[in-house]
């Protein structure tokens, strides 16, 4: 499963976030290090398509398809020292595929700022400095190993010793991982360093409940921050606040409540689509027997990797993909007429699925 890990300074709104995204029960208090092991929780994906193939399908049962986030204990700088346990933390992050970032940008004098100055672009430079700051001591120490390994006049540790000295001076300079002109070849042979650096990242700005518009300075700031770098990271706006007090409400208040706040629709769907997206996620989905489900998948995988997403003996016995597109699905009506249309096709196992494919795979059953 997917893990998305949300990160941020204490007193962000980490926890009040996570509680509405996965209606949850993580304990919220104005003081630092409330999380000290990580919250867990699953939350499905919102998918308007999926709901529109159930209404073609008529299924008994529904799945979505769904992430994982991870509520993580706030960084302080010198986390990466080992300071308000640092060291624990950063361990956490390590284990996650991408970073949620929620930056503080609401004033609130009941929830005091650990810097006492509310700055959400110096906030996350003090984030991502920790983070720096931890992946150049990993990359430190693997320069050391290759090094040695070096002397016996092999060549890939030679490339690799060069690789190590690249992203130490990067990393020197304050430049994340990710933003490190790299290879396929390259960031496949450092990914075993898992460093926390290289992780896409989101950044969520956790707006007042007072304040619930996009176009508010500190927003503003954090946006043009983020849309100057490399890798233009997204940046959702959220009230946590806001979002935790619709949870008490049926969709109809909700939606309601919204529309008075001059919001369209919930922020949380955004955040976490948001994350989907910065991971190149795709969806297809399958409706077979009384369930329609939908899968999550790497973009480029192929028709046999989705097969194995379903379950191994798929895989194995894998004979050809059937495949309609969505859009082709929703337009016929029916799989039926779909079929009468020519818009079903036979794929092979190395078809490359697209998002929104409906997949029927066929396949050889196991001898027992």
């Amino acid at each position: 499963m997917v893990r998305i890990g949300i990160v941020g300074l204490p007193n962000a709104g980490k926890s009040t976030l996570f509680n509405a995204l996965t209606r949850g029960a993580a304990q919220v208090a104005s003081y630092p290090f409330t999380t000290i092991d990580p919250n867990v929780g699953v939350v499905p994906v919102p998918d308007e398509r999926l709901d529109a193939i159930a209404r073609i399908t008529k299924p008994e049962k529904l799945t979505a398809t769904t992430v994982e986030f991870v509520d993580i204990a706030g960084l302080v700088k010198g986390a990466s020292r080992g300071e308000g346990l640092g060291n624990r933390f950063l361990g956490h992050i390590r284990e996650v595929d991408a970073i949620s970032h929620v930056v503080r940008c609401f004033e609130d004098p009941e929830v005091p700022h650990v810097s006492g100055r509310l700055d959400p672009v110096s906030d996350v430079e003090t984030v991502e400095l920790e983070l720096i700051l931890a992946d150049l001591e990993t990359v430190e120490k693997r320069r050391e190993k290759t090094a040695r390994m070096q002397k016996g006049g092999n060549k890939q540790y030679e490339e690799e010793t060069a690789l190590m000295d690249r992203l130490k001076g990067e990393l020197e300079r304050g430049r994340p991982a990710r933003l490190v002109p790299m290879s396929c070849e390259e960031r496949a042979s450092v990914a075993d360093l898992f460093l926390l650096t290289m992780k896409p990242v989101i950044y969520v700005a956790n707006i007042g409940e007072d304040d619930p518009r996009d176009g508010a300075g500190r927003v503003r700031a954090l946006a043009e921050w983020a849309a100057a770098r490399a890798d233009r990271a997204p940046v959702v706006v959220v009230s946590a606040k806001i979002e935790s007090e619709l949870l008490s409400l049926d969709r109809d208040e909700a939606m309601e409540y919204l529309r008075e706040l001059g919001m369209e629709f919930s922020g949380l769907d955004r955040v976490v689509l948001a994350a989907y997206r910065a991971l190149d996620l795709i969806t297809f989905y399958t409706t077979k027997g009384q369930e329609t489900r939908a899968w999550t998948l790497r973009r480029g995988s192929t028709a046999y990797e989705a097969a194995g997403k379903i379950h191994s003996d798929i895989q194995r016995g894998f004979i050809r993909a059937e495949v309609v597109r969505y859009d082709d699905l929703a337009a016929a009506g029916s799989f039926a007429e779909a079929r009468e249309k020519g818009l079903l096709r036979l794929e092979g196992r190395d078809y490359v699925v697209q998002d929104g494919d409906i997949i029927l795979f066929r396949f050889s059953e196991p001898s027992r």
